[in-house]
């Protein structure tokens, strides 16, 4: 019984070290670092229905290739499509393209997704604003 808790204890703390390791390098003075021109975009007014969408520029100002594990939206109305897994070697550019689903009534919106990486910097997080508005109002 002993030797099976002892089994599960070191399973545990293999399984933390390992899937820890992913949360970024802020040790390694080398790794990859992600730098935005800008993390916010503030659209606007668009119109009801429609489909606002931004790229986001980011360079990788590190000295090891930048891997993008994860690009996470709270909500469905949020789309964003990031370089999924494809090295981006130091001193290269990259884009994350966002979409924002207007839906059938007006409001205010500000939303926020998250890119987890292998950077020192490894959450990170990108805003998408405005105001869903009729179609008379947006084009004013």
């Amino acid at each position: 019984m002993k030797k099976v808790f002892l089994v599960m204890i070191a399973c545990c703390f293999f399984a933390a070290q390992t899937f820890g390791q992913e949360s970024g390098n802020s040790d390694n003075p080398n790794a990859a670092e992600v730098t935005f021109e800008k993390i916010e975009h503030d659209f606007g007014k668009v119109s009801i229905n429609s489909l606002p969408e931004i790229e986001f520029t980011f360079t990788n100002t590190g000295k090891e290739p930048l891997i993008i594990h994860r690009c996470n939206a709270p909500c469905g109305c949020t789309t964003p499509i990031c370089p999924l897994g494809k090295p981006i070697l130091p001193g290269e550019t990259g884009t994350v393209k966002v979409t924002y689903s207007t839906t059938s009534y007006a409001h205010k919106f500000d939303r926020s997704f998250t890119m987890t990486t292998n950077a020192k910097n490894s959450t990170l997080r990108l805003t998408v604003k405005g105001e869903v508005t009729d179609a008379e109002t947006a084009s004013k």
